[in-house]
């Protein structure tokens, strides 16, 4: 199966979870990453790939 599957579905996770992180937790300013929604849920994407790709086994030969 191609690694592509298993990332996108992180990276939608990771988007929503930063997003109900700035809809539930975000301060209104001064806060760099959560004061605005797209920001958030952008970072959010980023950690979803990053945590993928720590978690896949990398192939072999």
């Amino acid at each position: 199966m191609n690694k592509l599957w298993y990332y996108i579905p992180a990276v939608l996770v990771g988007a929503l979870a930063g997003y109900a992180y700035w809809h539930f937790y975000a301060c209104d300013h001064g806060c760099t990453i959560t004061s605005v929604w797209w920001r958030s849920s952008l970072y959010g994407a980023v950690m979803g790939y990053l945590t993928i790709g720590l978690v896949l086994p990398e192939k072999k030969g």
